[in-house]
């Protein structure tokens, strides 16, 4: 029998008692399955599975509220991996049950999947929440790879490709939340080459738009752009053996993370053509 110990408790009170009762509709699953299987549990079934999607939504709406309260940084990995879970679980819906053959398989795969998922899910991941430094306010966002006129720099080529750059992460980033072994591996590195080869394009028209005006922070901005495009061109998924998902996923962070910093905190200072303005 499957029960919530202590070793499960994230110290978080709400979280807690939520997970609690997710272990007891995996209790539950588990005794249909444990039963002498004579009846049709068809009914049964689809009303486990309806309390699970709807449980899990408002439990994981409670817990990435909190987190983006306290701004986790696993607030992005936790969003993924709780629309995995309720993905399979809309999965095992939709699945035919109409004999007691079928339903027993379900049973057994329904159990297998929640027991290892929750165990896994609370014991990696819940158990970080509120115990990381905070992230930086665009990772708390739905979006975050959505452009946003916080991004503009005044200059409009640099404007439209840093536009551009966003829309190639956010189609890598929702690849990534849907990830499949058989098919995404192929397209991920499809997007990435896309990135690196847009992201050098983008550096090079930037370079010869801040040396054009004369701007005095070019020397800086080749350095960082050279240190970035290293880091593209040392990306070798290859090497990813367990886990791609997630190494994805914190990949793209990183690339985010280091896009929209750089944005905010460096390209803002390039003065537009025409303004005297030097930093």
């Amino acid at each position: 029998m499957f029960a919530f110990t202590d070793d499960c408790l994230i110290g978080i009170a709400q979280i807690d008692e939520e997970h609690r009762y997710l272990f007891e509709l995996l209790g539950r699953v588990h005794n249909l399955v444990s039963t002498d299987y004579q009846n049709d549990y068809y009914q049964k079934i689809k009303e486990v599975l309806a309390e699970l999607d709807d449980y899990a939504e408002r439990h994981f709406a409670n817990e990435e509220a909190y987190m983006e309260q306290i701004r986790d940084p696993e607030l992005i990995l936790q969003r993924t991996q709780h629309a995995f879970f309720r993905e399979k679980i809309l999965m095992f819906d939709l699945a035919n049950i109409d004999d007691l053959t079928e339903q027993r398989e379900l049973l057994d795969e329904l159990v297998n999947f929640l027991a290892k998922w929750l165990y896994r899910h609370i014991l990696s991941s819940d158990i970080l929440i509120g115990k990381l430094p905070p992230l930086d306010e665009w990772m708390i966002k739905d979006n975050p790879c959505e452009f946003t006129e916080d991004y503009l720099v005044g200059v409009d080529l640099i404007d439209r490709e840093h536009r551009e750059l966003f829309r190639i992460v956010g189609k890598a980033n929702q690849l990534v939340k849907s990830y499949d072994f058989s098919s995404s591996y192929d397209k991920i590195n499809e997007i990435l080459d896309e990135l690196r080869a847009y992201t050098e394009e983008h550096f090079r028209d930037e370079e010869e738009y801040m040396e054009f005006i004369h701007y005095e922070g070019l020397a800086a901005q080749k350095r960082a752009h050279e240190a970035f495009i290293d880091k593209l061109k040392t990306i070798d998924l290859n090497e990813i053996e367990d886990n791609p998902q997630e190494y994805l996923q914190k990949l793209l962070e990183f690339l985010l993370g280091w896009l929209i910093n750089h944005i905010l905190n460096t390209d803002k200072k390039i003065p537009a053509e025409g303004t005297n303005e030097t930093t």
